[in-house]
């Protein structure tokens, strides 16, 4: 079957098999974009999550779809993955501290909009990989390209809603996310081309890299947490400290 420009659809066995290396692509890596989707949309009011999620999940597909025709020189361009690895590292950081246990209580999301570019920024630093993979299992045919990049959405909008229910009822798994995404995020700087030319790590350096900055994400957005408390605390006896000294001036 010839769809023109789109490529064919023949049924054959290269085909076939390219087809199942998409869907083993999209299941494997939609993961970590729905780890991403389901700690953005947390503090959503729960009739919003599903927008947030189902809005995020496809705004984020549609723009890898434009940039998978220019990854191959996006990944040519110097420090790329290291600077889309330290914002990850910030993401992860941000959506730890927002979504900890410790702040529960306090404020909700911003709004859908602020997740959705929350989202849309993550997805696409974090894409280069399924982007790749689907493009090279393609083998040039732009309606399996395709294909793969939409059944993208199903396969991370079950899973992060899925994520975004187990978080309220665990909130274990928010740290669970976050060293997930700082894992990520170390492995995009260490396997950048610039930081492999000059350290030539070798695989176990990488993976303690990676240990490192998932464990680094909790850490930091622990201090963070404990300074944000502290600095809430002070506020509110100095808030306490104004009014008494204005009753005592009234009295």
């Amino acid at each position: 079957m010839d769809f023109g420009s789109l490529g064919s659809i023949s049924f054959d066995w290269q085909f076939l098999s390219a087809l199942f290396s998409i869907v083993i692509i999209d299941l494997i890596l939609a993961g970590d974009n729905a780890v991403v989707i389901a700690m953005a949309v947390r503090n959503l009011p729960k009739e919003q999550r599903r927008k947030g999620i189902i809005f995020g999940a496809g705004a984020a597909v549609l723009l890898r779809v434009v940039l998978t025709f220019f990854v191959a020189q996006l990944l040519q361009i110097n420090f790329i993955k290291l600077v889309g690895g330290v914002l990850i590292l910030w993401i992860a950081v941000k959506l730890f501290v927002e979504g900890a246990p410790e702040e529960a209580g306090g404020k909700e999301a911003t709004s859908i909009a602020e997740a959705i570019k929350v989202i849309i920024i993550a997805d696409i630093t974090m894409a280069t990989d399924n982007m790749l993979g689907v493009a090279g299992a393609s083998h040039g045919n732009l309606f399996l390209l395709l294909f793969g990049l939409g059944l993208s959405i199903p396969f991370v909008v079950f899973t992060s809603n899925l994520l975004s229910m187990l978080m309220d009822k665990y909130p274990i798994i928010i740290y669970a996310g976050a060293a997930i995404l700082g894992k990520v995020g170390g492995e995009m700087i260490i396997t950048d081309p610039v930081i492999v030319k000059l350290l030539a790590p070798s695989k176990l350096f990488q993976y303690t890299v990676e240990v490192v900055f998932a464990a680094g994400v909790i850490v930091v957005g622990k201090i963070w947490i404990k300074r944000m408390i502290g600095s809430q605390a002070a506020e509110n006896l100095h808030g306490v400290a104004e009014a008494s000294g204005e009753t005592e001036k009234n009295e």
